[in-house]
């Protein structure tokens, strides 16, 4: 039987900080006097079944869409040798640093009427209009920008499970006289299947939690809809009631992944070794860059040509002071909720190793669980927080929600709540390469608790943490619809200016701080690519 030390309690609060948005959303939705239910029969009979609808139209067609272009990449790159396959192993991992509202709006550009796609057609045909050419804000242009958007996370997923591959089976299934293809879907594809689907949940939990493609598009889901009811109508239950209804779906899809990890665990951990790669050359050849070159083009490429172009055309009429001010806005938030994730994750990650009970495992999955809540969710559940907060102080003669309504106190809040579960999976990874040994050694030797964390973990932490810090930095600069509802007034970023800018119709102006989001956003990918590198390495060793 593990003992609680002194850290138990403080990763139980910490767990209970992060939690409080979704139990005041949930104590809400659970309390709904008649009026809230008149509201919700009146939701159900109105906008509701739109939502619900479009929302699992886009989750199908991009949960379909993702598979088949992750699946196929990551087997194109894991099975075979061709020229360029090095290149693409990293690259194709990029739209993982693009936006999903900047690529609606370079996909708005490319396929709408004035399009160069649409005028080179009508050039080719002769005809005046294309009736027939889909309208790009609709909601499959949504899905093709949440395709290749978020195939990364199959593409990721999927290709370690094609690498770690047992050849034997596939051996096996040729001599029973299996074709490639007939071996592939028969054999190798189930084995992969756990991966596959784990990758496939994350696309559907980014797709149901994006606002920004959505909005530009003008695609009714849940999240516009959250919005729309509670700042464009004023109508907190109806926002709250939506929010629980899209926190529903994500606990579904976050009960299917974690399945997922579990099996993919086994499967992993039975297959060790390596296939070489099959070589193809010539027209075999082509097919596979043709594979590759598709996503890495559609998902990064064509969106920064565009939002280079768009830059460069309007270069002269964006206004550098107040530029300089929104990515200092930015860099402020994003650094001062980096250091607080860091520093939290540090303490849930040192109260696992030291403290490995239920209380200390059950808080830290509450703290994990952060990531899966939309933005919109959490900004409905802090903001019934503080109201109702300031409902029970107000019966004591005080107020506070003046002073924590509309601030960074609570945007950074919001952050950390949705951001933690990325520092602290990356610090707990960092942690677990430490041997349990090395710890013993420096108690043998008479180091405490925090001369073993300064002396001896702290050094060979450093890249973990410093890689945790980077990856919830990005995420910031990146979140939009938490910043929208929660940021202080007249208090912009560079997510929140993009999106304004963009709404006008003003993209010239908007180009630069979306590049400057993409800018950042290479340096995870980066780090990502260099561990996707050294790991290849040693599974080759």
């Amino acid at each position: 039987m593990h003992r609680r030390t002194a850290l138990s309690w403080p990763a139980a609060a910490v767990a209970a900080f992060i939690a409080l948005p979704i139990i005041s959303l949930l104590w809400s939705v659970s309390n709904a006097d008649a009026g809230a239910r008149d509201i919700l029969a009146h939701l159900a009979g109105t906008v509701l079944p739109g939502y619900v609808a479009t929302s699992l139209l886009l989750m199908a067609a991009v949960g379909v869409g993702a598979a088949v272009v992750g699946i196929a990449t990551a087997w194109v790159v894991a099975a075979h040798d061709f020229p360029g396959r090095r290149i693409y192993e990293w690259a194709l991992i990029l739209p993982l640093a693009m936006p999903t509202y900047v690529m609606a709006y370079a996909f708005t550009d490319f396929f709408q009427f004035s399009g160069p796609v649409q005028t080179l057609l009508r050039d080719l045909t002769g005809q005046a209009r294309l009736p027939w050419f889909p309208a790009i804000r609709s909601w499959y242009g949504a899905a093709l920008v949440f395709i290749f958007a978020f195939y990364p996370y199959v593409y990721l997923l999927t290709r370690t499970a094609f690498l770690e591959r047992s050849p034997r089976l596939s051996e096996a299934a040729r001599t029973l006289g299996c074709g490639p293809t007939r071996a592939f879907f028969a054999v190798v594809l189930p084995l992969a299947r756990p991966a596959a689907v784990a990758g496939i949940t994350l696309v559907l939990m980014e797709t149901l939690a994006d606002y920004g493609a959505v909005s530009y598009f003008g695609v009714q889901t849940f999240t516009t809809g959250i919005y729309r009811a509670w700042l464009s109508m004023g109508d907190r239950i109806a926002a709250a009631q939506l929010a629980s209804a899209l926190l529903a779906f994500v606990f579904v899809l976050v009960w299917l992944e974690r399945r997922s990890r579990n099996r993919l665990r086994f499967h992993a951990g039975a297959q060790r070794h390596v296939q070489a790669p099959r070589r193809l050359s010539g027209r075999q050849a082509l097919w596979a860059n043709l594979v590759c070159l598709v996503p890495l083009v559609l998902g990064f490429l064509l969106p920064v040509a565009i939002m280079l172009r768009f830059a460069a055309q309007d270069l002269h009429v964006i206004d550098w002071n107040r530029y300089a001010m929104w990515l200092g806005n930015t860099l402020r938030l994003a650094a001062t909720t980096s250091v607080l994730a860091v520093a939290l994750a540090l303490g849930l990650a040192y109260a696992a190793r030291l403290a490995p009970g239920r209380l200390v495992r059950a808080a830290n999955g509450v703290a994990g669980m952060g990531y899966a809540v939309p933005g919109a969710v959490l900004a409905v559940g802090l903001l019934i927080l503080v109201g109702a907060l300031d409902g029970w102080l107000e019966a004591w003669g005080w107020s506070f929600q003046g002073t924590l309504t509309g601030t960074l106190t609570l945007l950074v809040y919001a952050y950390l709540v949705r951001f933690l579960a990325v520092a602290l999976q990356t610090t707990e990874a960092g942690l677990s390469k430490i041997t349990p040994s090395l710890d013993a050694s420096a108690r043998s030797l008479g180091a405490g608790t925090w001369e073993l964390l300064a002396r001896v973990h702290q050094p060979l932490l450093r890249r973990s943490l410093l890689t945790a810090a980077l990856l919830v930095f990005v995420d910031v600069m990146k979140e939009l619809p938490a910043t929208l509802v929660l940021r202080p007034f007249n208090f912009d970023t560079l997510a929140v200016i993009t999106d304004h800018l963009a709404s006008d119709e003003r993209l010239g102006e908007a180009a630069i701080p979306a590049l400057t989001i993409v800018l950042a956003g290479l340096l995870p990918v980066i780090v990502l690519a260099r561990a996707i590198s050294r790991r290849d390495k040693l599974t080759k060793s």
